[in-house]
């Protein structure tokens, strides 16, 4: 089993900034990629970025490419995903994901709740 755990949503102006933090525990060893999602309310989950857990090779969501970036602390199990130039269209609870090597993402943190005003 592995635990996710997210931090950092909060509520912020539009072209604010708000970093995201993942920490990962448990079988951490089992885990390929770790991946952001979110979910906006009436709307289905979607993908934001996703970053292996080994080579940095991120990949991004046409929507919050150039604006978010997802990088990893190994050391520490954790993945972030730093949101700049926030829009209103951001607000979503977001999810980080950890996907083993089947390719599906099989734990899931609990999510937390970015916020942006316009």
């Amino acid at each position: 089993q592995v635990q996710l755990v997210e931090s950092g949503g909060g509520l912020v102006q539009a072209g604010g900034s708000l970093r995201l933090s993942c920490v990962a525990s448990g079988r951490t060893f089992s885990i390929y990629a770790m991946g952001w999602f979110r979910q906006a309310p009436g709307k289905e989950r979607e993908f934001v970025a996703r970053i292996s857990w080994r080579v940095t090779n991120p990949n991004y969501s046409d929507s919050v490419k150039g604006r978010f970036t997802i990088s990893r602390d190994n050391a520490k199990n954790t993945v972030y995903l730093q949101m700049n130039s926030l829009k209103p269209e951001d607000t979503a609870v977001y999810y980080c994901a950890a996907q083993g090597t089947t390719g599906i993402y099989d734990y899931w943190g609990q999510g937390t709740q970015v916020t942006v005003s316009s």
